[in-house]
């Protein structure tokens, strides 16, 4: 596809070849060409100087960084990487702008709405089965879709409960709040949309020491993802892409 405007992906991970492997599944299911994109590494310096103008939407992956990490235990990055978003979604926000946050992205929207951000409804790495809400089932981005969908997850903290002015779209059993949308234009899902067994085998060997999960499970957890089916997840950034970038 080619877009009028690109769309922005910010992107929060260290290491080249997971940011790259979830850059490239980005693109691969939101039907994105790199001509249609402006992409930001901003684990390095932060989130420099915008004109949300220059964009069609924002697209917000995920990272190693806890929210729920006590300020004292925090990196200066880390902290920066936290201002900086709030103070893009003071002007995300106020503007409805069209937003897609996973993962971090969810966690990082909740924050700055006052959701408490903690360890309760962590979630190993897997593909679990979540279901729409009937607010999600009228969502434009969810139409036609069945009850319940396939994702892949894998976290180590979630909202605690739905923030204050949200509308929750999609719920699960181990971690109640899996995709919200703020306004009409601003989403946020604790999943991973652009998923699959590629991508999530990079990041179970990169981050087999980070607490997701003991890293001796490392190889089982491999073998199950392999077998991953998610293709409404997927989907999904597809019809974010379309709806505000086609």
């Amino acid at each position: 596809m080619t877009a009028s405007k690109p769309v922005l992906i910010l992107q929060l991970r260290p290491e080249d070849e997971t940011s790259d492997s979830e850059f490239a599944a980005l693109l691969k299911y939101g039907g994105l060409q790199e001509a249609d994109v402006h992409r930001i590494r901003i684990e390095k310096s932060g989130i420099p100087q915008l004109s949300l103008e220059a964009y069609s939407a924002i697209i917000v992956g995920g990272s190693p960084f806890d929210i729920s990490t006590p300020e004292l235990h925090k990196s200066a990055i880390q902290k920066t990487i936290e201002a900086d978003f709030n103070r893009l979604f003071d002007e995300i926000l106020s503007r409805d702008f069209p937003f897609l946050g996973a993962c971090s992205g969810c966690g990082l929207l909740g924050n700055y709405l006052n959701t408490p951000i903690s360890g309760k409804f962590a979630e190993p790495v897997s593909q679990v089965t979540v279901a729409l809400t009937s607010e999600g089932k009228e969502d434009a981005l969810l139409s036609g879709y069945p009850d319940q969908i396939s994702v892949l997850l894998g976290h180590k903290e979630a909202c605690d409960e739905v923030p204050r002015g949200a509308t929750l779209l999609m719920q699960g059993e181990a971690c109640p709040v899996q995709m919200f949308r703020v306004g009409e234009n601003v989403y946020a899902t604790q999943f991973h949309p652009e998923g699959d067994s590629a991508g999530f085998t990079t990041r179970i060997q990169t981050y087999k020491h980070h607490g997701y999960f003991q890293p001796e499970q490392a190889d089982e957890l491999i073998r199950a993802v392999k077998q991953a089916d998610t293709p409404f997840a997927q989907d999904l950034l597809k019809r974010f892409v379309n709806r505000y970038a086609g």
